[in-house]
């Protein structure tokens, strides 16, 4: 317990996502996205053959042996459909904590010292929102190599900002309340102030960011599959299928169909479930807004 835990009981967030589970839209959206997960994580359990097995002619029908028919080199699309969907998810998930935890850093660190680090902080944090994400990473990618941690790394700092700004934003109110005060004259680390009694009372709208980002994450990890500097062949990725067999849609639309379908679900499950921690974070009534 913090050393000020008798001075004032700083304002938590219990049940904050129990709240917003009231919430048609947020039980619809975590529905969808546990859906979409478990389809990702245990889909190479269950798929029929391995992602890189031929199994008929390009651009087959759909058949018993491929229930989706075979992509543009005859492997079978339901099979690398569930091949696929780890590679994007975990990217994502780590894209979004690096994002968070370096932005987070930051907003803290701005919002407690102030003065001229709070200036240099974040003057620094608009030229890097200045610059385009999707041309950094393709720049680094470009020279270095597609490897996944560059990616995670860059997609993820790229976040940083934004998550800076609303850290800071929403900190400052904190860091001038009666508890966070008596802590300094305590003599408490700085590092324990922002750990124990900041963080906890700003996790709402992190939580509601944490949404976002990964939304975010998801989109721009897909594109960059998509455009051919993400996984590389013969790899399962949702975002190289697209463009592996987006030439042959007339022909065969389920090797793109698949793989659109699934990053469109997650996509909207995680904004409707974000949208459900909003809207419990903020107190508007379940029976005001469904």
């Amino acid at each position: 317990m913090s050393a000020v835990a008798t001075i004032e009981k700083p304002v938590r967030h219990a049940g904050l996502l129990g709240r917003a589970l009231s919430f048609r839209r947020a039980q619809l959206g975590l529905a969808t996205v546990v859906a979409i997960a478990a389809i990702a994580m245990l889909g190479p359990l269950v798929a029929p053959h391995s992602a890189t097995s031929f199994v008929g002619a390009p651009y087959g029908d759909p058949t018993a042996r491929a229930l989706f028919g075979t992509d543009g080199l005859g492997r079978d699309v339901f099979s690398r459909f569930l091949w696929g969907g780890r590679s994007i998810l975990a990217m994502s998930l780590a894209a979004t904590v690096v994002g968070l935890a370096a932005g987070i850093a930051v907003g803290l660190t701005a919002a407690y010292v102030r003065g001229w680090a709070d200036e240099v902080l974040m003057r620094l944090m608009d030229v890097a929102l200045a610059f385009p994400q999707i041309v950094l990473v393709l720049l680094l990618v470009a020279t270095l190599g597609p490897q996944p941690w560059l990616i995670v790394l860059t997609v993820g700092l790229g976040h940083a900002p934004r998550v800076a700004r609303v850290t800071r934003a929403v900190a400052l109110e904190v860091v001038e309340r009666d508890f966070i005060k008596s802590a300094k004259a305590l003599g408490e680390p700085a590092w324990r102030i922002l750990g124990a009694e900041v963080l906890p009372n700003i996790s709402s709208p992190l939580l509601v960011e944490f949404g976002l980002r990964l939304t975010y994450s998801i989109g721009a990890i897909a594109a960059i599959g998509f455009i051919g500097f993400g996984v590389q062949p013969p790899a399962a990725d949702w975002g190289l299928m697209i463009n592996e067999n987006r030439i042959g849609l007339s022909i065969q639309p389920w090797s793109v169909l698949l793989p659109v379908l699934a990053i469109g679900l997650l996509t909207v499950g995680m904004n409707l479930f974000t949208d459900g921690i909003a809207r419990a974070s903020i107190g508007i009534d379940r029976g005001a807004a469904q």
